[in-house]
């Protein structure tokens, strides 16, 4: 045991130590807490750097997923944009072809064109059902950016699953295009081809109808003409058939009117004198009325004749024509009378062989023409005008 030492009243001075400094055992514990604690704030820093490193890579990550959503969202868009424009085109064009089926009377159209431009629309709505109900999709849509890690990694998953769906949803409107052009392309075809059935059957139309008013004719004509410009189906193009339809209607219409006037025991008479009369001038287009007297003439035996032309398109004339003309036919001298008439109508595709200026020389070229025609009897002219000059009778030779 040593002994306790009281430095108060110790005679060498200074201090006495105690008996030791510190207890092993409460030091060890102090060394153990520092340990702990370093490395606990180590561990917090790696965490820290994982959850940073997670962070960065979740951002990027969604970058790149939305940056390739946005694109396959625009592709998607135009793509929609493409078949909605192509079916708006096939919708027009298809308008276009029903107003024509509702306004075709079968009065010129051929039927095997209607059917061909019914089987034409019927394949067009066909083309059009998938792009109709590819339109009908709702594109999906992008959230904002989210923030945390975790909802940035979800959320790039389903931009990727989102934008393939756009991928294929692009794909399917780009493939429905090709056969909504090719549906436009049919029907179109097919309305036209309707549309100018119509304009070939007009000449044999006319043909069927001679009796008919040159008016009535010539507004056939002119409706016929302008279909054969006619490339695409609009409004005009039924505008188109209606006026053919229409001038027709009118041809009908005004040949039964003059059927009606010529009807009578003279009525097979006088149509066989206007079939001779056209004969004698081919491609002009002749409209005949008859009366008792013409020209104040047509009683007693007398025959009267009257024919108005006009110098414009077409070549057409009037010639009015006395009852006892048809009731002397086929006498050369009715023969001889028309054949003067039909030399003032005929002029119209030769008004530069004669001098047109005086009456004297129009009746004198009209009986020139019937002599070069070889209808020799005074009724052709040289009874009621006198006899040509032989130099009209050799232009004559040359209008036909």
């Amino acid at each position: 045991m040593t002994a306790s030492v009281d430095v108060a009243t110790s005679p060498a001075g200074g201090h006495a130590l105690p008996p030791h400094f510190a207890s092993t055992d409460d030091a060890a514990p102090k060394r153990r807490g520092r340990r702990i604690g370093f490395m606990l704030g180590a561990a917090g820093v790696l965490v820290a750097a994982a959850v940073g490193v997670l962070q960065v890579t979740a951002s990027l990550g969604y970058d790149g997923a939305r940056a390739e959503f946005d694109a396959a969202a625009a592709s998607a868009r135009d793509s929609a944009t493409t078949v909605q424009q192509e079916l708006d085109t096939l919708t027009s064009v298809t308008d276009v072809a029903d107003l024509l089926k509702t306004a075709d009377t079968g009065v010129l159209t051929v039927p095997s064109a209607r059917d061909a431009l019914t089987t034409a629309s019927t394949d067009a709505d066909e083309a059009a059902g998938p792009a109709k109900e590819l339109l009908t999709e709702p594109l999906p849509s992008a959230d904002s950016k989210p923030s945390a890690f975790w909802e940035l990694f979800a959320a790039s998953d389903q931009l990727a699953v989102d934008a393939g769906d756009l991928d294929d949803l692009a794909a399917d409107l780009d493939a429905a295009t090709p056969a909504m052009t090719a549906a436009s392309a049919e029907v179109t075809e097919a309305g036209v081809a309707l549309l100018r059935s119509a304009a070939d059957a007009a000449p044999a139309f006319e043909s069927a109808h001679l009796s008919a008013k040159n008016d009535a004719v010539i507004a056939l004509r002119d409706a016929a003409s302008r279909v054969p410009d006619t490339m695409l189906l609009d409004v005009t193009t039924v505008e188109s058939l209606v006026s053919m339809q229409d001038a027709a209607g009118q041809v009908v219409a005004t040949e039964q009117a003059e059927l009606a006037e010529k009807a009578g025991p003279l009525q097979g008479d006088r149509l066989e004198i206007e079939a001779f009369a056209r004969s004698l001038a081919p491609g002009v287009l002749l409209e005949f009325d008859w009366n008792q007297i013409v020209n104040n003439a047509g009683s007693n035996g007398s025959m009267g004749g009257l024919t108005t032309w006009w110098w414009d398109d077409p070549d057409r004339a009037v010639i009015e024509l006395s009852n006892s003309v048809a009731e002397q036919w086929p006498a050369d001298r009715s023969k001889a009378l028309i054949a003067h008439e039909v030399g003032h109508a005929i002029s119209v595709k030769c008004e530069d062989m004669y001098d047109s200026s005086t009456q004297d020389s129009i009746e004198k070229w009209a009986t020139a023409w019937a002599i070069s025609m070889g209808f020799t009897d005074d009724a052709n002219g040289v009874w009621a005008y006198g006899y040509p000059p032989q130099s009209y009778i050799d232009a004559a030779y040359g209008c036909r």
